[in-house]
């Protein structure tokens, strides 16, 4: 299978090198397509000095930050016009481990349609975090399961893999979320159409360069959202369909 990294980055000079190093430590063929939104650090530059010497990996340059659903949205919209198989999310602060992927393809080779790495499955987890870190995520995914009835066990997870028509089919350059919400949304879409979505173990190793970009703001457009969400499934209905 055709397959391509998604990686939104902004700020990244520290842990792109790395994180380009862990990946070809995996596969040789996999490409990369690092969206940056005119990071100042210079993280852009570093991946057009990557791409000079690997052809597999190209820069979308943006000329401004404004949020991860934009960012995903104008990824995706590259990669979907091309002749992928698989698209792959992630993050590049190097909390998500790029050795999990060939697993990941492994189920997609097996029949599923989405796979995401999940830290709320059985062998999964988190490293590193602070206790009110490990209880927000936790008490948000439950909350989203609850009120959107999504069996889903990690809806903000960011490492995924999507069959190219899967995502083409849920049409993400749509979608309205900005943040982790993004995540979600995208989660709401395929849990609503059936399509089939299993979740492997990862560990989720909080990062120790750069700086997070969580933030109250991003926190609460995810609830905000969750819960709008969930008053429309209730207006109208929900069902697959």
């Amino acid at each position: 299978m055709r397959s391509i990294v998604v990686l939104p980055t902004y700020n990244e000079a520290e842990t792109i090198r790395p994180y380009v190093r862990a990946l070809r430590a995996v596969s040789t063929d996999i490409e990369l397509l690092v969206v940056d939104d005119n990071s100042p650090d210079g993280t852009g530059d570093i991946v057009r000095e990557l791409g000079a010497d690997d052809p597999g990996i190209r820069l979308l340059h943006r000329d401004a930050k404004d949020g991860l659903g934009a960012a995903y949205r104008a990824g995706f919209r590259t990669v979907l016009s091309e002749d992928y198989d698989v698209i792959v999310s992630m993050d590049a602060d190097l909390s998500h481990d790029p050795a999990v992927i060939p697993t990941m393809l492994e189920l997609i080779e097996q029949g599923a349609d989405v796979v995401i790495g999940s830290r709320y499955v059985e062998g999964g987890g988190t490293a590193n975090w602070p206790m009110r870190r490990r209880v927000l995520s936790r008490w948000g995914n439950a909350y989203t399961r609850a009120v959107l009835g999504i069996h889903v066990r990690d809806c903000t997870a960011g490492f995924r893999a999507y069959r190219s028509d899967v995502l083409a089919a849920i049409d993400p350059g749509t979608t309205r979320a900005e943040g982790y919400a993004f995540l979600t949304e995208l989660i709401r879409r395929l849990d609503h159409q059936g399509y089939r979505i299993e979740e492997t173990p990862i560990t989720f190793t909080d990062r120790t360069l750069g700086s997070s970009k969580m933030s109250p703001t991003i926190i609460a457009e995810s609830m905000w959202r969750v819960t709008r969400w969930a008053v429309v499934n209730r207006l109208f209905g929900r069902g697959r369909h």
